[in-house]
């Protein structure tokens, strides 16, 4: 098969003789097999954005934590887990997920401003590696729970540094306004406290103020006051294992330029050079999102007076992130017509005006044609919902020139199948 190599933002996608193809297999294979809209990763795009982390952390002793929330089929979690990767979760779900993936529970970081006490019983009883504390009636709960249990919890405190991340608003997470983390002056009361008791092990500091962080300046920012609060605290007596600088680096979707992995922690090793912690890192996005893409058909072609649509079978309960953020993703067409392209409105058949994937797309399309969302990796299966009650989609794994269901397809049936009508 003749295969051309395509400029675009997932490295295992490429056009051969029957259309695009993803590592060695037909994407319209795929659609034949197992239907649309259907979300298809590569396992050889998972494990290079995995190697992109690693390879800029030899030499130093890092732990590097897949963010689950981007991506949580047991595959994907497997697949990491097989490269030694360690996880941040935010649920007790999670972590079922990963210890069900195989994933090793002390080498896990509970992360989330909201942890009931059943969950940190569960995290407590897993034995992971830290919890990442974001205010001081956490503390206290978790203190309690530890307690009641007969055990000792490892924490860290997860600092406000009060840095803009020049992200999208939604996902900005250490601006003084946000939900998340502690405030930076507030911070050494709480260790102080946390030293005082014999239920809780202060094991580290955390620091995340954002997601698609496309410039390391920010990061660096915060990292250097991160370093001096290190300091601050190892003066009062208070002595710290690990440093996690969270994650966030972020990746193309259509013309952005992201710094590579080296070139994101070059500047954040920098601040912490010479300091005996291990340095521990979250991404998520930047190690799925370019890993997999939304496979969708076209249902119909309406044209209209001032806008042409072409309705799929995928909609916003499949893929949330352009409603939710007005977010890009890359569209391009299976099998390319010789026809001239069309504007169109790529919309799905949702009832809601907002049921859009993207906005004035040229693409040459007919009825029945299969289109690719690039870029749909991360924050897709994840956050996507049985609206206008929708079977969630299947999910399938390319390895190679191997194909896995990782996820079948949701039946109708199943969706009610725990309800019940009135007697």
């Amino acid at each position: 098969m003749s295969v051309a190599p395509l400029p675009h933002v997932i490295p295992t996608l490429s056009q051969g003789a029957a259309g695009l193809q993803l590592e060695q297999v037909a994407l319209s294979d795929i659609a034949a097999q197992f239907g649309s809209p259907t979300y298809v990763y590569s396992r050889a795009a998972l494990t290079a954005a995995w190697h992109n982390w690693v390879s800029a952390l030899e030499g130093r002793n890092a732990l590097v934590c897949y963010a689950v929330k981007a991506n949580s089929n047991l595959a994907v979690l497997n697949v990491f887990a097989r490269l030694g990767a360690g996880f941040d979760i935010v649920s007790g779900g999670e972590l079922a997920r990963v210890l069900a993936a195989g994933g090793r529970a002390d080498r896990v970081v509970f992360s989330g401003v909201g942890k009931s006490r059943a969950e940190m019983a569960q995290a407590l009883r897993a034995g992971i590696h830290c919890f990442n504390l974001e205010s001081a009636p956490e503390l206290d709960r978790l203190e309690a729970v530890a307690a009641e249990l007969g055990l000792q919890a490892a924490i860290a405190f997860r600092v406000n540094p009060a840095v803009d991340p020049k992200t999208h608003p939604y996902i900005s997470t250490g601006l003084r306004d946000n939900k998340f983390g502690v405030a930076f002056e507030d911070a050494l009361a709480l260790y102080r406290k946390a030293a005082a008791s014999k239920h809780l092990r202060i094991s580290g500091i955390a620091c995340h103020i954002g997601s698609q962080l496309l410039d390391p300046a920010p990061m660096a920012e915060a990292a250097a006051k991160v370093r001096g609060l290190v300091e601050q605290l190892e003066r009062e007596g208070i002595h710290l294992d690990h440093i996690d600088l969270g994650g966030g680096l972020g990746i193309r979707y259509s013309d952005e330029v992201p710094p590579t992995g080296r070139d994101y922690l070059a500047p954040l090793l920098a601040a912490m050079a010479g300091r005996p912690e291990q340095l521990c890192f979250e991404p998520g996005r930047s190690l799925v999102g370019n890993a997999g893409l939304l496979l969708t058909r076209v249902e119909f072609l309406k044209p209209g007076a001032t806008k042409n649509f072409a309705i799929v079978d995928a909609a916003m309960n499949d893929l949330a992130r352009p409603a939710l953020y007005d977010a890009y993703h890359e569209m391009l067409a299976v099998q390319p017509r010789d026809t001239p392209p069309v504007s169109y409105e790529i919309v799905g058949p949702i009832c809601e005006s907002g049921d859009f994937l993207g906005h004035e797309r040229a693409l040459s399309l007919a009825e029945g044609d299969l289109i690719a969302i690039l870029s749909a990796g991360a924050y897709g299966m994840t956050m996507s919902s049985n609206y206008n009650t929708r079977g969630r989609c299947a999910e399938v794994m390319v390895d190679g020139d191997q194909l896995h269901l990782i996820r079948p397809r949701e039946s109708i049936d199943s969706l009610f199948a725990t309800e019940r009508v009135l007697p």
